[in-house]
């Protein structure tokens, strides 16, 4: 990707809905949501659904600690950070852990940038840029997440060494399996992962484009006030315009209505998935009210 386009927003092209959405960041408290998710595990998820979404919510938040335990245990999950540990122990550089698939796998999973793993290339590119620098490409791309990951690591400063330290691979393991947990909660109950991740940063949200630049928060606020996620592809004054219309930023200061923005977005999510995914149907009258 040589040439970008001005105005193109690029977080939305590579974003994912649900399943990948856990909280960025390395340590292990970037992932402190409360205390997590129920369900018995079956061998191959954890996640299990009351059929009310908002119960689940609460249910997650209530139960994270032993769901992510039983998590841990499943073959998939096992097998992965087991391999992306020997991986990095075995690596003799940067540029060859972050072209190694097993590393990039749990490395990008882990950071909640799952969709980037059918681009290597670009990945390793983007994560080895600097970004204190306003034309690397990592800041060029404008994925907030991203950003957010490169400068956690700074690899282009810290090289290999940042990623060989023992208390950054646990946290790197310990995201990947917050992340397949969330995975196996989407499954069973679509959108929790961004309602969980929304409501542990919601307070952070102090203007329009902090909604807008980050993927869950777009994702919660534009799908709980029936706007189209393809308005990203209309100019950034457009969707600032149609956000502000809607909400007012003091408002997520308020716990009250980020539950009951929280709650619109997992009652529309049902409602979607219950339509087979068809086309997002604003609640009038609903929580927001």
């Amino acid at each position: 990707m040589s040439d970008l386009v001005n105005g193109m927003n690029y977080a939305f092209l590579f974003s994912n809905n649900g399943a990948n959405n856990a909280a960025a960041g390395l340590l292990a408290t970037s992932y402190g949501l409360g205390t997590g998710a129920t369900g018995v595990s079956t061998g191959v998820s954890t996640g299990v659904s009351t059929g009310n979404p908002i119960t689940d919510l609460k249910l997650a938040q209530s139960n994270r600690t032993t769901a992510l335990a039983r998590e841990a245990k499943l073959p998939e999950v096992a097998r992965d950070v087991a391999a992306f540990t020997s991986a990095v122990g075995k690596a003799t550089s940067l540029q060859a852990a972050l072209s190694n698939p097993q590393i990039m796998k749990v490395l990008l999973t882990a950071n909640n940038l799952a969709s980037y793993i059918p681009y290597p290339a670009l990945a390793q590119k983007a994560l080895m840029s600097d970004p204190t620098v306003t034309n690397s490409l990592v800041n060029r791309l404008g994925d907030s997440t991203l950003l957010s990951a490169a400068t956690t690591y700074n690899f282009a400063r810290n090289g290999l060494a940042m990623l060989k330290n023992p208390k950054v691979v646990a946290a790197i393991a310990n995201g990947y399996t917050e992340t397949m947990w969330r995975k196996s909660l989407d499954a069973a109950t679509p959108g929790l992962a961004n309602a969980l991740t929304f409501m542990a940063q919601a307070r952070s949200i102090n203007s329009i484009d902090a909604i807008l630049g980050d993927h869950t928060n777009r994702t919660v606020v534009l799908t709980a006030l029936g706007i189209p996620q393809e308005i990203a592809f209309q100019s950034l004054t457009a969707q600032e315009q149609a956000v502000a219309a809607r909400v007012k930023i003091a408002d997520f200061q308020k716990p009250s209505f980020v539950t009951s923005l929280t709650d619109q977005y997992l009652l529309t999510m049902q409602r979607q998935s219950a339509q087979g995914g068809s086309s997002l149907s604003s609640l009038s009258g609903g929580l927001l009210a």
